[in-house]
């Protein structure tokens, strides 16, 4: 698929990143390859096949929450910008 820099420059925008003409140039080509590869799965014909977000079931292989005693709350506090007791300190966002 022909990519132009401007199909470039919309995509770099919506990204919020600058991009130097080298770095939009080597973009249009990877973007290219990405669009044709979609294109070549559109050939497939999909229709009667649910949607899934993966080949095989999956199921959540993480270990129950449990609450514990943390020991280091000093250290963890000491990377705070502004703290009050044990607690980090935040601005109010809420009236």
């Amino acid at each position: 698929m022909a990519l132009t820099d401007k199909d470039v420059d919309y995509v770099a925008r919506l990204a919020r990143l600058a991009l130097s003409d080298e770095e939009r140039a080597r973009y249009r080509e990877q973007l290219a390859k990405i669009l044709d590869h979609i294109e070549a799965l559109n050939k497939y014909d999909v229709t009667g096949v649910a949607p899934t977000s993966h080949v095989v079931p999956v199921a959540n292989v993480g270990r129950e929450d449990e609450p514990r005693v943390f020991e280091n709350i000093e250290g963890i506090l000491s990377q705070a910008p502004d703290r009050e007791d044990v607690f980090f300190k935040v601005p109010k966002v809420i009236e």
